[in-house]
């Protein structure tokens, strides 16, 4: 009897004893407790013919519970069963106005809103895959990513009618369809389709409309800026959008939370993890058409919102509100998000109460990613077996200054050492698959890196650099290559230069981010010559990038040299030029601020300087 009331003990007491040893013992148990939940499950729903998508899980948890809230948005509120009869009314339109079948690619050009969710699931229901382009992009950029997906259709909100009147002469050139979500609209060549909409049946349409899906089929393309210049479609699986929608999971959300989105839905953050994170778990999205700092946690206590989501730069803006008496008056428990400094995370949370703050790391095509299910401040995740079993990764030393990995005599990648940043690459597999860019092989083949550590292998490069430490903590470091961060954006550099170029007075761009004190990311800077002859243009140069380029892509700085420093390859070199940033007291060269009020690019000078990194000029 004592050896069995000695083993229960010893049993009893062994979880404690694991927790001295290792204090993170418990939640990793309970992360790869999850894991394996969702693993299993997508393996099911792999097996099953046909493939049992996203779709029929709202299909199924609306038959089950059609009165419960989907969404809220600007005082309404629409039911699971609201959303799936506005689907079924958006498929049927389409079908018959627009002759939309099964494999077909149609572009959704919309804002934050209920019908993003409703035409989105009405393209899934005709088994169309949607291209999903960002609302801020105009012109070239807007017309290039028709070319990538090959989208036949173009639904569009009325309230971005002037966006697409401005290429609307090369999208009838291309033979795309163009529908606004207006009940009129007298412009040759973009039909209004509302009324056909509200027409239109209601009635459930038939699986046999998309009887061919399969787990690699496409379900939608995400734009990324990536390192072209241009917007790169990322091809979305079908099995790709169950394991974005299980973050949600992963993280400790269930059905009874209600989660406020006020991410872009054009976004992988926003739309999988957060709306399609929603449907996954049958709970309720609270919807906004942008954050608003000073009405967020208004937002938050009207609407019960137990789970946030965020971005580094949108947790600076809460910390930086007024404090008020009722800042912990809410029910948030958990937030959901990427690029939040650790200085500002523990502010946020010292201010705003106990928030289990899940930092994760991913890229919508790549096929590696980490979540911080811990509660140490400044990961975005942790080495585990099992994940690491699944899906092959590692950290490769890489050469700043040349923009490549270090490879041996051998030709081979050489691994980071532990503590070391090292350039992320995820072995592409079965399991952890690189499905790449629509229309784009040549990006494609970019981003696989060959003979990483033996002849032949090929992984995913991430273009990321990060760091683990002796505890197992993945630290994110920074972006190498063409592109970097502002305002939750990517801003790829040669795009920003290929703008610059189109203005007069200027020879050449080399364009770069550089950090300012107290903001996450990097802001747009230019290095520029100009022509012969020629000064630099004050008020030409913004009408240019204000004309092309979103708000978060024009360069703030602009940095005028008589030549532009090469490599031996004639690549132009931005090291130097990023850590010199834009301070006038140390650089000779002739520096610009854009200034948005004056609409132009004044001279930098060091009171602007000063004014800059107190914050008192918005950025």
């Amino acid at each position: 009897m004592m050896v069995w009331v000695t083993l229960l003990a010893g049993l009893a007491l062994l979880p404690l004893l694991l927790k001295l040893l290792s204090p993170y013992f418990l939640q990793d148990l309970v992360y790869i407790w999850r894991a394996v939940g969702f693993g299993v499950r997508l393996e099911l729903y792999k097996r099953r013919t046909p493939f049992y998508s996203i779709l029929d899980r709202f299909l199924d948890f609306t038959r089950r519970n059609p009165h419960k809230p989907f969404i809220h948005f600007e005082g309404n509120t629409y039911s699971y069963s609201d959303v799936d009869r506005r689907s079924n009314k958006v498929a049927n339109a389409l079908r018959m106005v627009a002759g939309l079948k099964e494999g077909d690619t149609v572009a959704m050009f919309l804002g934050n809103e209920p019908c993003f969710a409703w035409v989105w699931l009405g393209l899934a229901k005709l088994g169309c895959t949607a291209a999903l382009l960002n609302f801020n992009i105009r012109s070239r950029s807007l017309l290039h990513c028709f070319s990538c997906c090959g989208a036949s259709v173009l639904i569009a909100a009325e309230d971005l009618r002037g966006a697409v009147e401005e290429i609307l002469p090369a999208l009838k050139e291309k033979g795309i369809s163009v529908y606004l979500l207006s009940d009129e609209c007298s412009t040759d060549g973009i039909q209004s389709i509302s009324q056909a909409i509200q027409l239109a049946s209601d009635e459930p349409l038939s699986l046999s409309l998309r009887s061919n899906l399969k787990a690699r089929s496409t379900a939608f393309y995400i734009y990324t800026s990536g390192t072209t210049g241009l917007p790169k479609a990322a091809v979305v699986t079908q099995e790709r959008v169950w394991a974005g929608s299980f973050v949600q999971g992963v993280s400790g959300v269930t059905a009874e939370d209600v989660f406020y989105i006020n991410l872009p839905l054009y976004h992988s953050a926003g739309f999988m993890i957060g709306l399609i994170g929603c449907i996954e778990r049958g709970n309720t999205a609270v919807l906004r058409r942008k954050f608003s700092a000073s009405q967020f946690w208004d937002d938050c206590r009207k609407y019960d919102v137990t789970v946030m989501q965020y971005i580094g730069e949108t947790m600076r803006y809460l910390c930086n509100t007024p404090k008020k008496d009722n800042d912990r008056d809410h029910k948030v428990k958990i937030a959901i998000g990427n690029g939040v400094r650790a200085d500002v995370w523990k502010e946020f949370l010292k201010r705003f109460g106990n928030i289990y703050v899940r930092e994760l790391y991913a890229a919508t095509e790549g096929n590696i990613g980490f979540i911080n299910y811990t509660t140490k401040v400044g990961v975005v995740g942790r080495v585990n077996v099992l994940h690491k079993k699944l899906f092959p990764y590692a950290l490769i030393k890489f050469d700043i200054e040349k923009e490549e990995p270090v490879r041996t005599a051998d030709g081979l990648c050489v691994p980071a050492a532990q503590g070391e940043a090292g350039l992320l690459v995820g072995r592409i597999t079965k399991k952890s698959p690189f499905v790449g860019y629509a229309g784009n092989e040549q990006q494609t083949e970019k981003k696989r890196l060959r003979d990483v550590f033996v002849k032949g292998d090929i992984y995913f490069n991430s273009g990321d650099l990060l760091k683990i430490d002796h505890e197992n903590f993945v630290y994110f470091q920074d972006r190498v290559g063409d592109t970097f961060r502002w305002k939750g954006e990517n801003v790829a550099t040669t795009e920003v230069a290929d703008i610059l170029s189109m203005v007069d007075c200027i020879e050449e761009a080399n364009v770069y981010g550089v950090t300012v004190k107290g903001h996450e990311g990097r802001i747009g800077m230019a290095a520029v010559t100009l022509k012969e002859g020629n000064e630099f243009d004050c008020v030409d140069t913004c009408k240019v990038v204000a004309s092309y380029l979103p708000v978060y892509a024009r360069p703030r700085f602009i940095r005028i040299q008589e030549s532009l420093e090469l490599t031996g390859t004639f690549k132009m070199k931005k090291v130097k030029l990023v850590e010199e940033g834009f301070d006038p007291a140390l650089i000779q060269d002739p520096l610009y601020f854009l200034d948005l009020n004056q609409k132009k690019y004044v001279s930098l000078t060091l009171d602007i300087y000063n004014s800059l990194l107190a914050g008192d000029i918005k950025l």
